[in-house]
């Protein structure tokens, strides 16, 4: 009776079982020749198995004939390994069989390498989510699927990026009719995203900027030309074009750290003094005169005034000293000041004399016929 209803509810599984036993018996006490006969035979017998197994899994990635292949080789173990001892034969190779197609799948089907465990569990939550939509009729959220799951809802998430990596999609991808591929759709990534906001605040910075002091900034950091490239245009030298460059820097940080418009320094578009005056008059009459800063032509003008004026005021035989200790720079403009800062009181019979040179300024006012003038 329990025999009869087993073949009712399941006669192909009771046909391989007791093909099976049959070949059991039979290979048990045959030579190696029928023994390899009887072998084939078995797995010839038992490949529908095999291949409605290998059907479970079409419509993947992997193609059905792989997927049979798989299913094959599967089955080609449960034979070797069949004992008739260990219980049925068709149980046993079912469980071969999906084992091997498991396996491959784990290995082989995915596109990039993901643990076996975060494969487990993109199957439990593609599972998870056909079946509540189903049930439903309509997508659970990701909440949802983590509470029928069983997971943490940030779990989820991180399941569904991985399932991501099961078949990628290559850049290489043609797109349409054309020689057009996918990387070529695809935007990257904007660098520059970030410093947005600091290109709106330079942009809001350089308005604000007196004309010249925007036009040396957008000539030297868009424009490409060189500071003295610069100082020719606007007619004066390249160290004022430094200082300008130096003083709008300054101002823009400020503005930049502080997103605020920082005030404009009072007299800042007017070009400052590069050189400095001071005298002092010395027991005895003398006269000791400091110039500190740079001498060239934008200021030799300015300068032979103030110390023309400073000659002019002494009576003839006093005595007047020019440092020059914080002079870095004299260029030919500042040769011709000292030599009429020397004629002028030569004239008026005061004895004028340059003290304190570097040795670069020194062989320049030496070579201009300044030696008379230069102190030992």
């Amino acid at each position: 009776m329990a025999k009869q209803r087993a073949e009712t509810t399941d006669p192909v599984r009771e046909d391989f079982d007791a093909i099976a036993e049959e070949y059991a018996r039979q290979h048990r006490g045959s030579d190696h020749r029928r023994a390899a006969r009887l072998r084939d035979d078995m797995i010839r017998t038992a490949l529908p198995l095999a291949e409605r197994l290998a059907r479970r899994y079409r419509g993947g990635a992997e193609p059905l004939a792989d997927l049979e292949q798989v299913a094959r080789l599967g089955l080609v173990k449960a034979v070797d390994r069949y004992n008739p001892e260990r219980g049925s034969f068709t149980a046993y190779a079912v469980n071969t069989i999906l084992g091997e197609l498991k396996r491959h799948l784990r290995d082989h089907a995915w596109g990039l390498h993901v643990p076996r465990r975060m494969q487990e569990l993109v199957l439990l939550v593609t599972q998870t989510d056909a079946e509540l939509t189903r049930r439903w009729g309509r997508r659970p959220a990701d909440a949802e699927i983590a509470a029928a799951a069983g997971m943490a809802v940030e779990q989820v998430d991180r399941v569904r990026t991985a399932s991501a990596a099961f078949r990628p999609i290559s850049f290489s991808r043609p797109i349409g009719e054309g020689e057009v591929q996918l990387s070529d759709v695809i935007g990257e990534p904007d660098g520059e995203l970030e410093s947005a906001a600091d290109r709106l605040t330079v942009a809001t910075l350089l308005a604000r900027l007196p004309e010249r002091e925007r036009r040396v900034v957008l000539t030297t950091f868009y424009g490409g030309r060189t500071q003295a490239q610069i100082a020719a245009e606007l007619g004066v030298s390249q160290m004022q074009v430094s200082r300008i460059l130096s003083r709008v820097l300054c101002w823009m940080r400020e503005g930049l750290l502080t997103d605020q418009v920082p005030r404009w320094p009072v007299g800042a578009d007017e070009l400052e003094e590069p050189f400095r005056v001071t005298a002092a008059l010395h027991p005895g009459g003398e006269l000791e005169i400091t110039v500190a800063g740079e001498v060239d032509r934008d200021n030799a003008d300015r300068l032979s005034t103030r110390l023309l004026e400073l000659i002019r005021r002494q009576p003839a035989g006093n005595r007047v000293t020019v440092r020059l200790d914080e002079v870095p720079l004299l260029d030919a403009a500042g040769v011709r000041v000292l030599l009429a800062v020397y004629e002028a009181g030569r004239v008026r019979g005061v004895t004028v004399t340059a003290a304190g040179m570097s040795s670069f300024v020194r062989r320049i006012a030496t070579i201009a016929g300044l030696g008379p003038m230069l102190e030992g």
